[in-house]
């Protein structure tokens, strides 16, 4: 699904006009992430926005925050290169975001206070667990900024007509010195209505050109796929395993991301984070409910934007252009509506990465500051005020490193490179999620094995694999040192994760605390008692 980066491409529409429209929707969020940022006095504040969203707040910004540059850029240009296999990922992540409800999400909400850890030491020993916690965290924090970055580097490249590594990455550094701006000014509260923002216009704009592409094909679904077949000359676009059906190994590599997708994002940090922001367990099921409704209709709109592209645009013209596989969506809505559609559904996109890469950021920094400095290094004696200026420079820290990892992933498609991290989080976080959930017996050496086997050895995999090197499309073309046939390491990883996690507990001779245990079944299940928890 990855393409190289063609040169010689011309730019898309006006700069001037494109510029302008980019510098109106930064100069509206930052004015608004000031206001938001007002009211940051605590720890409380800045990571959890006080908890003073509603639910359906709460659930737009949900949708904010997962409908990343990897469902717009990413999916568009998949369905409209691979077809059916590329609206694969679409279903994926709804599905997966189904899974995380009913497994994770108000069971956390119920234990946790900011953060992952907060949950996972509670009823296990707390210096292992959340120094792993943190690790593991900032690991798939890592990996889904890559993709963000890349995207943003994509889209600017195509308005502004760069095709050139150098200057994609200037642009990969504006993005990611914007990122720790909103980030290190709002807090969670900034944050999250930059997300509800984003969120509202994202899908409007994707359901504006969504009822377009359909008039301009009679409203008539099989006509858009006639036109599609028409001008890829290729009836496979339709079917089942264009992309994943052509070898055994494709085969495997389809199982590896269908696992990734479905099980990573109930262990996604920045999504559970968001859970923390409500007032009560009643709306963060509400919220639940908003989510759900917005998430699955934007995912059906790329289906049509998809085909559209790939009916309107052709395979390649969409490679052709800067930004290779994710410059489908810009496009199409550059032959839809001309410049002025073009810069302000590039505008919104821009505006879609921004907000999710501020709220990954604050996950990272709210992990190290709230995880590692706060409850390790300090042992709980820190002022929110101390906690919250380490989190401040932990996301000057995590923005330049995230930068340096978005220049060395251009070109790659944005929705590949979240299924990476899709893949590391189900194998890093989701075992020992669960495990402490649900099963009476587990303990800390368990979960310690299972956090850092599952991450070290989806990273180990990664590295080895045709993403990094062998192919002309990988991170490092020209060398090859693959020696894991599969681009996605979830089927090897996850499971190994989950018999980590059982194996370390049944040879650990220590057991844990049964009153804490029992305590936290109780408040997961029914949250008697957390609301009390969450003030302190």
């Amino acid at each position: 699904m990855t393409f190289p980066l063609q040169t010689g491409a011309t730019n898309v529409g006006e700069p001037w006009l494109n510029i302008t429209i980019f510098g109106v929707f930064i100069a509206i969020t930052l004015v608004i992430v000031l206001r938001a940022s007002r009211n940051n006095k605590t720890a409380a504040d800045y990571y959890a926005a006080g908890r003073s969203f509603t639910g359906p707040q709460n659930g737009t910004a949900i949708a904010g925050d997962y409908l990343s540059a990897a469902s717009f850029l990413g999916i568009v240009g998949a369905i409209a290169i691979n077809g059916y296999d590329g609206f694969l990922y679409s279903i994926g992540f709804l599905v997966a975001w189904l899974v995380a409800l009913l497994l994770v999400a108000e069971m956390m909400r119920n234990t946790g206070k900011f953060t992952m850890a907060d949950v996972l030491s509670f009823r296990l020993r707390q210096l292992p667990i959340r120094i792993a916690a943190a690790v593991t965290t900032l690991a798939v924090c890592f990996f889904y900024l890559l993709a963000q970055m890349a995207g943003a580097g994509a889209l600017v490249s195509l308005l502004l007509g760069i095709d050139d590594r150098l200057g994609q990455s200037l642009v990969i550094t504006i993005v990611g010195g914007l990122m720790i701006l909103y980030v290190l000014v709002g807090g969670m509260k900034g944050t999250t209505w930059v997300q509800i923002i984003k969120a509202c216009l994202l899908i409007a704009g994707a359901f504006i050109m969504t009822i377009w592409v359909l008039a301009l094909h009679d409203f008539n679904l099989s006509t858009l796929l006639g036109a599609a077949i028409e001008t890829s000359g290729n009836p496979a676009i339709i079917e089942p395993g264009l992309k994943y059906g052509v070898s055994e190994t494709s085969k495997l590599d389809f199982i590896s991301l269908a696992l990734a997708l479905v099980l990573g994002t109930a262990a996604l940090p920045h999504v559970l984070m968001r859970f923390y922001t409500v007032p009560t367990a009643k709306e963060a099921r509400r919220s639940v409910v908003w989510a759900i409704w917005l998430i699955g209709a934007f995912y059906l709109f790329t289906l049509v934007l998809g085909y559209g592209a790939g009916a309107l645009i052709g395979a390649e013209r969409i490679q052709a252009a800067p930004g290779g596989v994710n410059s489908a969506a810009p496009l199409l809505a550059f032959e839809l509506g001309g410049p002025i559609l073009l810069g302000i559904i590039s505008a919104v996109a821009f505006a879609t990465i921004l907000a999710v890469v501020a709220g990954l950021t604050i996950t990272a920094a709210a992990s190290f500051a709230h995880d590692i400095y706060a409850n390790v290094i300090r042992k709980g004696r820190v002022n929110p005020d101390g906690e919250i200026k380490v989190a401040r420079r932990t996301v000057v820290v995590i923005g330049i490193l995230s930068i340096a990892g978005g220049i060395g992933a251009q070109g790659q498609n944005v929705a590949f490179l979240v299924a990476l991290a899709f893949a590391v989080a189900a194998s890093a976080n989701l075992p020992t999620i669960l495990y402490s959930l649900f099963w009476k017996r587990f303990t800390t050496q368990g979960a310690v094995w299972s956090m850092y086997g599952g991450l070290g050895a989806a990273i180990v995999l990664i590295a080895f694999s045709p993403v990094v090197s062998g192919t002309p499309t990988s991170m490092i073309p020209g060398t090859d040192f693959a020696v894991f046939p599969l681009s996605n390491p979830g089927i090897v990883s996850i499971p190994l994760a989950f018999f980590l996690g059982w194996l370390g507990t049944v040879l650990d001779k220590r057991s844990e605390d049964p009153a804490k245990q029992a305590e936290m079944e109780v408040r997961s299940m029914t949250g008697v008692g957390a609301e009390k928890a969450v003030e302190h």
